[in-house]
C-alpha cells in the first residue's frame, strides 16, 4: 500500500510510538488521532493541521462506540486503522504494590479497545475499490511472557490470536490485518526499564514500512531473533523471556 493520502486512525496517538507516526504520516494524509482528553492532545492539530483529534480513555469500554460514531460521521472512509494504544504495569500478584483496579484497565486498553474499534470502524474500511489496513501493534511478549507484567502479556498473547482470526474473517475482502511484532522501545511506558531499546521513532518507522510491503507478521528488531530461538530452542527462548 501507498501510504499517502489516506485516511489513517491512530490510538495512543499523543505519546511514544503514536506520537511518531502521526509525525511521520501527518504530511500526507489525514490523521484522526484518539487518545486520552490532555493538552497534548489539544496541541497536536495545532503542530499537525490534517489530524484530526477525538478524545476518549480507551481503557473505558462506555468510551468505545460514542468515539467510533463520531469517526464514522466524521470519516467515512478510512484506509488504515492502527492500534497503538497500551499500557503495562510491571508488579507481580506477589508485590506489595500491585495494584487490583490495574488488571481489568489492562485489559479494556490492550485488548478490549482492539477488538472493539476494528468492528465499530469496520464499515468505513470496507470497500471494493481500495486497499484497507488494520494494523495491530504487538510485541514480542505475545510469543514468549516474562515473569512481571503478566496481564499485558497475556493481553499481548490474546490480541495475537484475535488478529490471526480476524485475518481469516477479513481474507476475501479488501482489508488486510497486519500484526507488528515489536522489541523494547523507549518510551515513557518503558521509562526505567531494561537497556538496548529500540527509539520510537525507528520502530514506527518499521511499522510503517511494514504496511506499505503488507507484511504480516512484521518482526521488527529482536523479535526476529526470538522467533528463531523459538523455532530452534524454545526452552531457552522462554527461560530468556522469563527474565527479560
Amino acid at each position: 500500500m501507498n501510504v499517502r493520502d489516506k485516511t489513517v486512525v491512530i490510538t495512543g496517538a499523543t505519546s511514544g510510538i503514536g506520537y511518531e507516526l502521526v509525525r511521520r504520516l501527518a504530511g500526507a494524509n489525514t490523521i484522526v488521532a484518539i487518545a486520552r482528553p490532555s493538552a497534548k492532545l489539544e496541541a497536536l492539530s495545532d503542530e499537525f493541521p490534517s489530524c484530526d483529534t477525538y478524545p476518549a480513555d480507551l481503557a473505558i469500554p462506555d468510551n468505545y462506540q460514542a468515539v467510533g460514531d463520531r469517526i464514522m460521521r466524521n470519516h467515512p472512509h478510512i484506509d488504515i486503522l492502527i492500534n497503538n494504544a497500551a499500557v503495562q504495569h510491571t508488579p507481580t500478584y506477589l508485590d506489595d504494590d500491585f495494584a487490583y483496579e490495574t488488571i481489568l484497565y489492562e485489559i479494556h486498553l490492550n485488548f478490549a479497545a482492539v477488538c472493539a474499534l476494528s468492528y465499530l470502524l469496520l464499515p468505513a474500511l470496507l470497500d471494493d475499490k481500495r486497499e484497507a489496513v488494520i494494523a495491530i501493534i504487538n510485541s514480542g511478549l505475545a510469543l514468549a511472557p516474562k515473569t512481571g507484567s503478566a496481564v499485558y502479556c497475556a493481553t499481548k498473547a490474546a490480541m495475537n490470536s484475535f488478529s490471526q482470526s480476524l485475518e481469516y474473517q477479513l481474507e476475501e475482502t479488501n482489508i488486510k490485518v497486519i500484526q507488528s511484532f515489536l522489541p523494547l522501545v523507549d518510551t515513557p511506558m518503558t521509562k526505567g526499564r531494561g537497556t538496548g531499546k529500540m527509539s520510537a521513532r525507528q520502530a514506527a518507522a518499521k511499522i510503517i514500512e511494514g504496511i506499505q510491503k503488507g507484511t504480516n507478521p512484521t518482526n521488527i528488531g529482536k523479535v526476529k531473533l526470538l522467533r528463531l530461538l523459538l523455532a530452534l530452542w524454545p526452552g531457552l527462548a522462554r527461560k530468556i523471556m522469563k527474565g527479560y
